[in-house]
């Protein structure tokens, strides 16, 4: 087991799935067949002393020796390795600990006991994942510290702390690297010659930066799929030259803008502010992921019942479903802009679904669209986005009262603040297909519509009376539907 080792494997970089929310409790009912196995080593051997290998982002990990292995907690955990890290404390919630594998990804809760989470992982792998039974009784988890979920970006600006920064750009770097984070040309190519200057300086000549880029690869600065380009296997071959020379020179012109743009070399801290400011223009930066699939639009009788893979994911600000083939957002939501709610298998076989309800239009009629994503962590992700906006909405009552104790309720005239005559905000605009990776792609995707007079486009069963789904935000503008005619299933 990785956790207890002194020597560990690499991390992967490119192999993480899904995870659980912070929010979320585990392990599973011990009733389950797979449960057995969740047997803890006698609390002889585990109360020697024991190795621990705790992973950072960047292939590098912290060494621990810890005594009571079987027992230690999380925050127990935390205190060593902020002192081998030199974290101070005002840091200290920016991070948060994980078990993480190539199946799954669980953000930890300080009193819970890695060890034997460990020892449950297959438990926990049948629960939450699609895994074969190979794959599973394979896959072995490592513990790493990394961003917390639920640490605020705001937060994160103040920041100045360079082992911190540090920190947070591997992370970040990793993500946009892997296209977990998907951005634009523009994004990724400064952010690669912010990556370069960060590791090398910015005072490399033409001739030192092709050496170093070549001897690391340019996919150590520009994401993978970037450099494989699109277009088959013949045409790949064909344009790999050319395409990675292109991709090179236009690193090279990023990386002289930042030597150029200055009077003085930039710091190293202000470097890393400069990565993480533009990796927070990102709405899914800080997100917790979760796999889920949805269904492809029908395109004919072959194409029916096919599924897309995507990522989903969930932060303080919104949902987010991408595209984990295209590496680009399929659909963003803010809070505001959605009703949600899980649904359990009926039948054996069925599927655990997490459904979305956001306004749309249909051929120019304005109406409410549901996207079905299947995944065995549509009851997580739910828990997820409840947590999220608990913690929003805490957030904001503590600001408001800061906001009156300092200067006092100020008055606003009625109609400024965004909302109707009946209290609720007016509808949004409709969300609309565009070229950037980070726009939704609505358009793509194959939903549910109905329309708020009742005249069904598509008949959905069972009737309800306003939205289908009793969780929103209580901040929402969104639109609920008023349906007047029975619904059948169609």
């Amino acid at each position: 087991m990785i956790i207890t080792a002194a020597s560990g494997g690499k991390l992967t970089g490119s192999g993480r799935i899904e995870m659980e929310g912070d929010d979320c409790s585990f392990p599973p009912d011990s009733s389950d067949d797979h449960s057995q196995r969740g047997s803890v080593a006698s609390s002889a051997t585990l109360s020697r002393a024991q190795d621990v290998l705790v992973y950072l982002f960047g292939d590098s990990a912290v060494h621990l020796t810890v005594e009571g292995l079987g027992s230690v907690t999380v925050t127990e955990l935390g205190r060593s390795v902020h002192e081998a890290l030199n974290v101070p404390e005002a840091a200290h919630d920016a991070f948060a600990f994980w078990l993480c594998s190539p199946l799954l990804e669980l953000q930890l809760k300080v009193r819970h006991q890695p060890y034997k989470l460990c020892r449950q992982w297959q438990d926990l792998l049948y629960r939450f994942t699609e895994a074969s039974g190979e794959d599973i009784s394979q896959d072995e988890p490592y513990l790493q510290y990394r961003r917390n979920v639920f640490y605020p970006k705001s937060k994160e600006l103040q920041i100045d702390d360079e082992g911190v920064l540090k920190l947070l750009y591997e992370e970040a770097r990793n993500n946009i690297l892997s296209g977990r984070y998907p951005c634009d040309p523009e994004h990724w190519m400064s952010l690669g010659a912010l990556s370069l200057a960060i590791e090398e300086g910015t005072g490399l000549d033409g001739q030192q930066f092709t050496a170093t880029v070549r001897e690391k690869k340019l996919t150590s600065y520009v994401p993978a799929h970037v450099t494989l380009g699109s277009g088959g296997l013949l045409s790949t071959l064909r344009g790999k030259s050319s395409r990675l020379a292109g991709l090179e020179q236009k690193l090279l012109e990023e990386y002289r803008k930042i030597h150029t743009s200055a009077a003085i070399p930039p710091e190293p801290t202000q470097l890393l502010h400069q990565y993480l400011n533009t990796c927070h223009t990102l709405p899914y930066y800080g997100c917790g992921f979760f796999f889920g699939e949805i269904d492809k639009p029908g395109q004919g009788i072959l194409q029916r019942g096919k599924r897309k893979a995507v990522n989903v994911g969930i932060c303080l600000e919104g949902v987010y479903v991408m595209d984990v083939k295209e590496k680009h957002v399929l659909l963003g939501l803010r809070f505001i802009e959605l009703s949600w709610d899980h649904s359990y298998p009926e039948e054996e076989g069925d599927s655990h679904i997490l459904w979305l309800e956001f306004d749309g239009d249909e051929d120019g009629t304005p109406v409410n669209k549901l996207l079905k994503i299947y995944s065995k962590q549509a009851e997580l992700m739910s828990g997820f986005i409840e947590f999220c906006l608990e913690l929003k909405s805490a957030s904001e009552g503590a600001a408001a009262v800061d906001m009156d104790g300092e200067a006092g309720l100020s008055q606003q005239p009625a109609g400024q603040d965004g909302s109707n005559k009946n209290g609720r905000g007016g509808r949004r605009g409709v969300l609309h297909r565009q070229s950037s990776v980070v726009c939704s792609r609505v358009h793509s995707l194959n939903t549910i519509s109905y329309v708020d007079n009742g005249k069904e486009i598509k008949r959905l069963k069972p009737k309800r009376a306003a939205s289908f789904f009793t969780r929103q935000s209580s901040a929402a503008t969104y639109s609920a539907v008023q349906v007047t005619e029975s619904l059948e299933q169609g």
